[in-house]
């Protein structure tokens, strides 16, 4: 299978791309490392970068970045930066990725606990993350040739606690083991549509 991981350089990414490449074909795209460049803001970057690569089985973004502040202290501006980067980022791969896709290929968009469990400072983040739950489930009553879109949304992993604990009391970090298993089930797995959520410490 060959598949492209845009953000596959992160702290994530780097995981999910080195246990991927033991039976596949990655390519890393990044917005200043990786096999090529590419800027999950720009959609003339997102396109030029798919030009490169050529045909693909699956796309995986594991990027996108919004806005963490007060309320009070979020701007207009401030909601564009997860609104270009995270939301329509991942919006426009699935749209121009889609044609660069195998028959029953797939693609993977990433989130976060922030859509159904927000804390404080993430009005920006957790209604991107929602969005993009919302966007997936609809998109793909439209997918053609059998082409699947899956997301993955996370809780917060093993390597980013001790940064982000305390806006989780009481959360358990994700073993990295659950958080490319979660990337596997929607890569080499045949769901389509689905949140694949992988949260401790969250009682809905």
């Amino acid at each position: 299978m060959k598949m492209l991981i845009v953000g596959g350089n992160g702290t994530i990414g780097q995981r999910v791309a080195t246990h991927f490449r033991e039976k596949h074909e990655v390519i890393i795209a990044g917005r200043t490392g990786g096999d090529i460049q590419l800027d999950i803001a720009d959609s003339t970057s997102i396109e030029n970068a798919l030009e490169q690569v050529g045909e693909l089985d699956a796309i995986l973004c594991i990027a996108g970045e919004a806005k963490w502040a007060p309320f009070n202290d979020l701007s207009e501006e401030d909601y564009y930066i997860g609104l270009r980067s995270k939301l329509m980022g991942q919006v426009n791969l699935v749209r121009l990725g889609r044609k660069f896709l195998r028959p029953g290929g797939s693609i993977t968009l990433s989130t976060g606990i922030l859509a159904d469990d927000p804390v404080q400072k993430t009005a920006s983040a957790a209604m991107v993350n929602g969005a993009i739950h919302s966007f997936v489930k609809a998109v793909n009553l439209e997918m053609e040739n059998g082409i699947r879109v899956n997301v993955v949304s996370l809780g917060v992993v093993e390597d980013a606690y001790e940064k982000y604990k305390d806006y989780f009391p009481g959360h358990n970090p994700i073993p990295t083991s659950k958080v490319i298993n979660a990337y596997v089930r929607s890569v080499e797995g045949h769901g389509r549509g689905e949140i694949i959520r992988y949260y401790d410490g969250y009682v809905s």
